[in-house]
């Protein structure tokens, strides 16, 4: 990875860890994905077609639902605005975005209508490998009539002043009307709110004119543009054709294994993706669109905003259907990249910096400390006990010098950089640092644990720093020690003492 890349990527982590809970007004296509999940065992004698014994049945957002749900995964809240038959399907659907957080208020019901609902019939493959057989569309594609249209416009208008950001998600099912686009964007417009667009597979999109960034795919920038994209180059002269035919600001093209072409009044560039496994690319431009709203909301550029897409598209088509992805998943991907290999092993001056980093990105320290000095199955479950009360588990290693002080000269048996290798590539253990101090005070204050954990050994001496880690919010939690385990104790008996 080049600096520039690594730079890049390192500002959308530190601006995602920062992010507020910027509010996204969602306009469009409201559907409800339904898994039928079973297992084809064996053909029909009826018809040569696999028989598909149920075993589960999933529902999940879709269209403009999934467009919302994503939002809420990556922090920020959205207002949905549309229209769903006031039917079971639709009970269901609004459960779904009720929980995930999303704002349905303004989610109208029609009895005129049908909730859209894709039913997909997935069958299990060896019992275990999905495989999608066949999908069953219910839905009405009829464009809304002036009444219908007058209501999402009513509600728009009602929700507009609380939005940092508009975002169309167009699925060609009749929400977005002509009449309800052109009247949204210059609404917005003339609000200084950003309008975001997922246009459908069409060569016509003149609805969309004068919004501020488009994402069509390979496909429909192709439809839309008239010119094939097989290269950067092309998708160059599309994107251009599109934002100057729609008088529009960006023009985001997701290209799949190709990445993201960015195109601006200013400045053009392909945003490369790294390779991933792709199970099914279903939800991909939903996830798209959502973070690149998400992050033009909360005041990002356009470069960064299409980073931070390119990334979540990437881990949502590892997923099986449509499948959001979160915000934590966004920033452990990151610093995979930008830090490969990373070690556990942390010095002293870094400490605080990285628990303040942990802190940020909602981890669940805990901290314990100790010589480590020969390592034993009382301290494997001592540090499986200590891990399993958070997410993640900072250990304090005692340097050789503070060992020698606390142990005596013979001690320890083991240096300080090889009790820190052990120690690192345990999977309980996340970072280890190694402190000069006899006491561990220092560094637990340089941490700052939502949790200290020590032995029960230490009940009646008292645990060092358990007044710091109270008066800040955090416990104290005393682990069951192994009888008759210790360092010293297997030392005894290597030199023949103890028998």
């Amino acid at each position: 990875m080049s600096s520039a890349d690594k730079k890049t990527l390192t500002s959308v982590y530190e601006k995602l860890l920062s992010l507020s809970r910027p509010k996204v007004l969602v306009v469009g296509d409201f559907m409800l994905d339904k898994y039928t999940h079973g297992d084809a065992m064996r053909i029909s004698p009826e018809a040569p077609v696999p028989v598909l014994k149920v075993v589960k049945t999933e529902y999940k957002c879709g269209g403009a639902a999934s467009v919302a749900a994503d939002i809420c995964e990556l922090g920020a809240e959205p207002l949905c605005i549309g229209i769903t038959g006031r039917d079971e399907n639709g009970r269901l659907l609004r459960d779904k975005l009720g929980h995930s957080g999303a704002d349905i208020s303004c989610l109208a019901e029609s009895f005129s209508r049908p909730t859209t609902c894709k039913n997909r019939l997935v069958g299990l493959a060896q019992h275990k490998h999905p495989q999608q057989l066949m999908r069953i569309d219910e839905e009405s594609c009829r464009q809304l009539n002036s009444e219908e249209e007058q209501i999402i416009l009513s509600c728009f208008s009602s929700k507009l002043p609380e939005a940092d950001i508009v975002c169309l998600e167009d699925y060609g099912k009749g929400v977005l009307t002509e009449n309800v686009c052109r009247r949204i964007i210059e609404s917005a417009r003339r609000e200084g709110k950003m309008v975001v667009v997922d246009p459908p597979l069409s060569s016509d999109n003149q609805k969309f004119a004068g919004s501020n960034v488009i994402t069509p795919n390979r496909k429909e920038a192709c439809l839309i543009s008239g010119v094939e994209i097989d290269s950067a180059e092309s998708a160059d002269e599309a994107a251009e054709i599109i934002r100057r035919q729609l008088e529009i600001d960006a023009v985001v093209i997701t290209m799949d294994k190709d990445g993201a072409y960015l195109k601006t009044a200013q400045s053009s560039m392909l945003v490369p993706t790294v390779a991933k496994t792709v199970y099914d690319v279903a939800g991909a431009g939903d996830m798209v669109l959502s973070a690149i709203a998400v992050a033009l909301a909360a005041g990002w550029s356009y470069e960064l905003a299409v980073h931070l897409s390119n990334i979540a598209g990437g881990l949502e088509v590892e997923k099986f259907g449509v499948a959001a992805v979160s915000r934590a998943e966004i920033i452990e991907e990151i610093k995979k990249r930008t830090s490969p290999g990373e070690s556990k092993i942390v010095k002293m001056e870094d400490i605080s910096q990285l628990s303040k980093r942990l802190r940020t990105e909602g981890k669940r320290i805990v901290f314990t400390n100790g010589c480590f000095d020969i390592i034993h199955e009382g301290h494997i479950n001592f540090l499986g006990f200590a891990k399993s009360h958070g997410d993640v588990l900072v250990l304090g290693l005692n340097s050789d010098a503070s060992v020698k002080r606390l142990k005596g000269e013979e001690r320890p048996v083991n240096s300080e950089n090889a009790r820190a290798a052990v120690l690192s590539s345990l999977e309980f253990v996340d970072y280890v640092c190694i402190f000069d101090s006899d006491s561990p005070l220092e560094i637990i204050k340089a941490v700052r644990p939502n949790v200290l954990v020590k032995g029960k050994d230490w009940e009646k001496k008292g645990v060092i720093g358990s007044d710091f880690v109270k008066e800040n919010g955090g416990e104290v939690v005393l682990a069951d020690l192994v009888e008759g385990i210790s360092s010293t104790a297997i030392i005894n008996k290597v030199k023949g003492k103890g028998f």
